[in-house]
């Protein structure tokens, strides 16, 4: 993992998650944020999210 920047021609794939509002509303403040603060992208700061929680898990 840690794939670094995407590549723009890297196809994606779509992960739905069901999370209460107050949640959504959290995830979405914080990602805010992080983009602000790094200048980096919403697929990059998604990305690392989800790498996070698999190496959290071990997965």
């Amino acid at each position: 993992m840690g794939a670094g920047p995407l590549d723009p021609g890297e196809e994606l794939a779509e992960l739905k998650l069901k999370i209460s509002p107050e949640l959504f509303r959290a995830f979405q403040r914080c990602s805010w944020i992080i983009i602000h603060e790094t200048g980096r992208t919403q697929l990059e700061v998604m990305q690392e999210m989800v790498e996070d929680f698999l190496v959290k898990h071990g997965c």
